[in-house]
């Protein structure tokens, strides 16, 4: 299958090569081009995981994004969701009806960027897709080098509109396996491990990552305290699903830490054991909050107001983090109320979410 990956992140590089190596034609976009041209030189980048490290070629790479998207019948997109709005501006006058888009993970970008891509002239007829987590736990070692500690192996997929959500699943399951359709958008949206996860390490772990140049907050820094913070915020997650009317099941994040049932399985121990995650971590940009919790985590927070949903974890977190950034993160771009859907009833906001706009 000819697939367009367009980012130049972990992400992006490990399913470049991930899906190149299992026989896709891959065409790799990325926007910088002087980061790219370590890249282009080679051709090819390095992978490593459990079974070494080996060159992978990629079928092409560039900083033209219609020669990517070119024919390509899926379009990965593991970019954070704050690249979004700019990455569905440049793809919009290129993509044509049939394409599938794939966010691992999307934030609600299903919905955002189709969106975007009609407002900016595109009548594409396109089905748009986002999961729960990266297929891949990965991180760049080099200029063209990507470790891959695990590959997931369950992958909750919600689909924009809903109502193309069986062709979707089954090009993106000819690339992913492990994915599974678990209903609409707003259903791949609430699977997204993200802010659920990363706003408590944040803020339990403010002071040492302001002190010490590099932390591991999946390591040090997931203690008892704020394991126990996770697990209540992400019952308000499991919540507002079910408020929702979305079933199991839900991946609760407790399995990452007990037990094998989560989506990438028993993958705890082998995060931190790859050293990896040691980094530093700057409480204002990096993608923990930028994407995470202003994003992701408002988000959650609005879904709660909108459905009913008691969540006193998700909205205390959010305040905290808005006291340190110094704006009130209630009215970001990715609320229910910045979205319009405030005065749908939820019949009528499914109804949009399974027909389109």
């Amino acid at each position: 299958m000819k697939i367009a990956i367009l980012g130049g992140g972990h992400g992006a590089y490990a399913a470049a090569a991930d899906l190149s190596e299992t026989g896709h034609e891959v065409r790799l976009w990325r926007r910088d081009a002087k980061a790219l041209e370590p890249l282009l030189r080679a051709g090819a980048i390095t992978l490593k995981d459990a079974a070494g490290a080996r060159e992978v070629p990629i079928a092409l790479v560039t900083a033209d994004i219609g020669a990517a998207m070119r024919d390509a019948e899926l379009i990965v997109i593991p970019t954070p969701a704050i690249a979004q709005h700019d990455i569905a501006l440049a793809m919009a006058p290129h993509l044509v009806d049939g394409q599938v888009v794939f966010l691992p993970p999307g934030t609600f970008g299903s919905y955002v960027m189709a969106k975007t891509v009609r407002e900016a002239g595109s009548r594409a007829d396109v089905a748009w897709a986002e999961t729960g987590t990266l297929p891949y736990l990965a991180r760049k070692h080099g200029e063209r080098e990507v470790n891959v500690t695990i590959r997931a192996i369950r992958l909750p997929t919600g689909v924009y509109p809903a109502r193309k959500e069986a062709q979707a699943i089954e090009v993106i399951r000819r690339a992913y396996p492990a994915v599974h359709g678990c209903g609409d958008a707003l259903s791949g949206a609430l699977m997204n491990a993200g802010p659920v996860i990363h706003p408590p390490l944040m803020v339990m772990n403010a002071a040492p990552l302001q002190h010490f140049e590099r932390w591991d907050i999946h390591n040090e820094g997931t203690q008892r305290a704020v394991r126990d913070v996770t697990d209540r915020l992400d019952q308000e997650r499991v919540a507002v699903r079910e408020a929702f009317g979305q079933g199991a099941p839900h991946y609760p994040l407790a399995d990452h830490y007990n037990n094998d049932q989560w989506m990438y399985g028993d993958a705890h121990k082998q995060l931190v054991k790859s050293g990896d995650w040691r980094e530093n971590i700057d409480l204002h940009s990096h993608r923990y909050i930028t994407e995470d919790t202003e994003l992701g985590l408002a988000f959650l927070a609005s879904a709660a107001r909108h459905a009913g949903v008691d969540a006193p974890i998700a909205h205390g977190l959010l305040a905290i983090v808005g006291g340190f950034l110094g704006r009130d993160l209630r009215r970001g771009p990715r609320t229910f109320e910045s979205l319009g859907f405030a005065g749908l009833s939820t019949a009528q906001l499914k109804q949009r979410l399974h027909d389109g706009e």
